[in-house]
Order: structure tokens, then sequence, then C-alpha cells
């Protein structure tokens, strides 16, 4: 550095003014970490709860699609069948039906279906609108008898011209 830069470093900082004192480095006080004593037990007991909880009821109470296949059923399948791409060749709708009536006629209507050979039906549960708090009644049922049946090998929500959620294409075993 020569005298001129230093001049002329000097009388840059003439104006300056000192700051107030600083503690020193021995003086300041670090605040211990944050040790959160329960996340460790409640992310176990989040990962228990969710590994617990019935799959049927979490979607069907999120109002988000149906889906469900066999092992037996591959993916381009439920692409296809997703996409609407089978020939629906029967349909039920299950619109203001009670539990009680909705399950002896939608396994009456599936068990004929396979016996005849169909292998794409439309089933129509609604969205749940009526159900009030309860959400969707029928929708969680039908998820939840479709997946017990033998007959049944895939099931997803229709397309929105078809019903969206409030419909599923279900795909058939044939007998």
């Amino acid at each position: 550095m020569t005298d001129d830069d230093a001049d002329l470093f000097r009388r840059a900082l003439a104006d300056a003014k000192p700051l107030r004192a600083a503690r020193r480095a021995e003086e300041v006080v670090r605040k211990p970490a944050p040790n959160a004593r329960f996340s460790r037990a409640d992310e176990v007991a989040a990962l228990r709860e969710s590994l617990e909880a019935d799959i049927d009821d979490t979607e069907s109470h999120s109002g988000e699609t149906l889906r469900f296949r066999r092992p037996t059923v591959g993916r381009r399948t439920m692409r296809k069948l997703a996409r609407g791409s089978f020939s629906v060749q029967a349909e039920i709708d299950l619109h203001g039906m009670t539990v009680s009536e909705a399950k002896p006629r939608l396994q009456a209507f599936i068990e004929s279906c396979a016996r005849d050979g169909r292998l794409c039906v439309r089933v129509v549960h609604g969205k749940g609108r009526g159900s009030g708090a309860r959400g969707p009644v029928l929708k969680q049922k039908v998820n939840r008898w479709l997946r017990q049946w033998d007959a049944v090998l895939a099931f997803v929500s229709t397309r929105q011209v078809h019903g969206g959620t409030g419909a599923i294409y279900v795909l058939l075993r044939q007998n």
C-alpha cells in the first residue's frame, strides 16, 4: 500500500464513528439448541398410526380417486382402465340407496356380470354430498366390498365425463 492509498483511506473514514463496544467472544452467551424431546416419539407414533390405518377409510374420506388391483393385473391394464379405454358393458346406480339395500344389489350385479362374461362395468356410488358430515358412506362401503369379492380384478374412479370420483370402472374376472 502506498502513502497515497493510506492517505485516501484515512480521508474516506474521517466521518466514521466507532460502533458501540461489542461483547467479547467469551462473553457471548449462546443458548443451547432446542431439543424436541418428544419429536422422535411423535414420528414413531405417526408412522405406526399410518401403517395401522385402514386404507379404505383413508381413501374414501379424502375424496380422492379409488384405486385397487389384484397382483395379477398389470399396470398397463390399470392405465387403460383409468383412461376409460375398456367398453363399459353394464352399469348400476346406487344413488339414494341405503347400505343394506346397496350391498345385495351390487353383489348380485357383479356376480351376474361376471357369469355373463362381461369384462368391464361401471358402478355409480355417488360423491356423498347428501351424507353430510359422515362423508361418502356408499363410496367407502363399495370400496371395501369390491376388494373382498373374487370376481373383481381391479377398479378405479372413472373419468370426469363418466362421474369422476362418484363412480368407478370395475374390471371383472370372467368365469
